[in-house]
Formats: C-alpha cells, sequence, structure tokens
C-alpha cells in the first residue's frame, strides 16, 4: 500500500521548460557576481576580530545604553578612537579597540573600559572580552582562505571522477558565482566575517554541491535512457523530475535555519542569515546556471557521447 505525501511543492509530471531562460539565468548571475567582487575591494568585508585583529567587549549596562556618556568616559580613560555602538538590545554595547602588542597592555586597557563603564553608567556587567594579535589574526585569516579553496578543489575532484568534466567544470563554476554572491551579501549586510562566516560559506558550498549532484545524476540516467532526446529537453525533463526533492530540501533547511536568524541572539544570527541567502542562492543556480551550463559545453559531445554505445552494439553481428 503506497501513501502519497501530504505536501507537494509541485505536482507531478510538470513540463516547466527551464532553459528558455538560461541566458537571462546567466546574465542576472554574471551581473550580481561582478557587483559582488566590487563590493569585496571597496568597501570591503566587516573583518571581525579573528582576522582583524584587536579587542572586542561586549557590556550589558543598567538600563539603556547612553552611547554619548560611554563615548566621553573612554576617552577620560585614555582610550583612542573607540568603536562604541549598540550591539542587539538596548542595553547591550559592543566596545572594539585597537589590538596591544602584549597581554599586560590588553589586560591595561580592558581594566580601563571597565572604570569607564563605572562612571559613565554603574552597574553595567561585561558579558564578554575576545583579544586576537594581528600575527594571529593573520594566520586565522590565511587558512580560513586556505580552507574554502581546498574546499572547491575537492569537490572539483569529486565530481571530475563521477561525472565527466562538463558536469566538473559546470558545477565548480556555479559555485564560485554562489561564493561571489555571498561575499556581495556579507559586505551589504555588514556582517562581521570572521571564523563563523567561513564555516557559514563552508557549509553553503556542501548543500550546493549535494543539489547539484541530485540534478546531474538524473541527467546522467536520463542520457542513457533517452538516446535521441534533445540535451535541452533532457535537462528541461531532468530538472522537472527532481524539483519536488530540490525544492522539498530546500524548504526544510530554510525553515531550520530561519528561527537561528530570527531568535539566535549575536552569536548565531548572523550565521543564519548566511545560510538562508546561501540556500536560496544554491538552489536557483542548479537550474538556473549549473543546468545552462552543462547544455553549451555538453550540447554536441555528452549527447555523442551517449548514442555511441548504441551505435556500436548496431554494428556488432
Amino acid at each position: 500500500m503506497f501513501y502519497r505525501p501530504l505536501l507537494r511543492f509541485v505536482p507531478d509530471g510538470t513540463r516547466i521548460h527551464f532553459m528558455r531562460g538560461r541566458f537571462m539565468g546567466l546574465i542576472v548571475s554574471a551581473v550580481l557576481s561582478t557587483l559582488s567582487i566590487v563590493l569585496f575591494f571597496h568597501p570591503g568585508l566587516n573583518l571581525g576580530i579573528d582576522f582583524a585583529g584587536g579587542i572586542v567587549m561586549e557590556v550589558r549596562t543598567e538600563g539603556p545604553a547612553d552611547i554619548a556618556k560611554i563615548r566621553d568616559a573612554l576617552s577620560a580613560q585614555g582610550i583612542r578612537e573607540p568603536g562604541v555602538q549598540r550591539f542587539g538590545a538596548a542595553d547591550d554595547v559592543l566596545i572594539r579597540m585597537e589590538a596591544q602588542p602584549s597581554a599586560k597592555a590588553t589586560q591595561a586597557v580592558v581594566n580601563k573600559v571597565h572604570a569607564a563603564f563605572d562612571a559613565a553608567q554603574p552597574g553595567s556587567k561585561v558579558m564578554r572580552t575576545d583579544a586576537v594579535g594581528p600575527s594571529v589574526s593573520a594566520e586565522l585569516y590565511r587558512n580560513g582562505m586556505l580552507a574554502l579553496g581546498i574546499s572547491l578543489l575537492m569537490i572539483l575532484i569529486y565530481i571530475w571522477f563521477r561525472f565527466e568534466w562538463q558536469f566538473a567544470v559546470g558545477a565548480v563554476v556555479t559555485l564560485l558565482l554562489d561564493i561571489t554572491k555571498a561575499v556581495g551579501f556579507l559586505v551589504v549586510t555588514r556582517f562581521e566575517f570572521d571564523l563563523v562566516m567561513v564555516a557559514a560559506i563552508l557549509t553553503i558550498l556542501g548543500y550546493s554541491t549535494n543539489d547539484k549532484v541530485v540534478v546531474y545524476d538524473r541527467v546522467r540516467e536520463n542520457l542513457r535512457k533517452y538516446k535521441t532526446m534533445p540535451l535541452r529537453d533532457l535537462i528541461d525533463l531532468s530538472i522537472n523530475e527532481t524539483l519536488n526533492r530540490t525544492l522539498g530540501t530546500s524548504a526544510t533547511v530554510f525553515l531550520a535555519s530561519l528561527p537561528l536568524a530570527l531568535f539566535g541572539g549575536s552569536t548565531l544570527s548572523g550565521f543564519a542569515w548566511v545560510m538562508l541567502f546561501g540556500i536560496v542562492v544554491g538552489t536557483s543556480s542548479s537550474i538556473f546556471i549549473a543546468a545552462p551550463i552543462l547544455l553549451f559545453l555538453g550540447e554536441n559531445r555528452l549527447r555523442r557521447e551517449a548514442q555511441a554505445p548504441a551505435k556500436v552494439a548496431k554494428a556488432t553481428p
């Protein structure tokens, strides 16, 4: 006995002609990725303490924080150009200061911040204090970029061995476009780019790769099943056949991340918002970017390779 699912995002047997919009999809993606690259250089990412170095303190005040009074108190303690901003609730304050040459100097600055808050808003509590030196931040940044590069290389090798080279090139190019859009999103939203965001981008890469492998796997199965169908129609058919699975998985991950974005607090909200953006971009790119690239690269070669075994079999007595 078979049970029908209670919820289907699209009806069975859809015949949507996705490849009709292939040029528009590629153009929009190229424009967004180009703008993201421009934004990466100016104004650039808002580097967090992991990569920029320095001292970050989160302080909770008694009642709403008086930012102007806090700045004056910090200046009176000799702290030059401190970055002071509200951080979530009205009584949460985030203070950023430049990196210090030694642990002793860092502790002295932290003590000055304590004294400034005791003078400006008595009863304040320091919730956390993070300090990263310039050499450590440079190493963390280098290792973070290395992790992203190695991930892309491993994905390329995996898809190259599992599929033909056209699939591998299409997947890696699409993933690069997804990453540039995620970087542009980080620049526009001004979320801090730190190790947590590197983890978010790596998670997006994994999710997006899985989604593309599902579509590509169906394309490869249909290449063997429909020997004479034009590749454009075959890709449309493959996307339609996997559409419910693609949308269902995306919706599940999206709904799981949404509460974290809305109620996760300062630690998790940035990660969750980047995840939500990556889910939307990764799902749409599987249909409107990865599939058109595969069509352009393999329109003649893939179809010839699929028909070759049939011709050989026919010629055999």
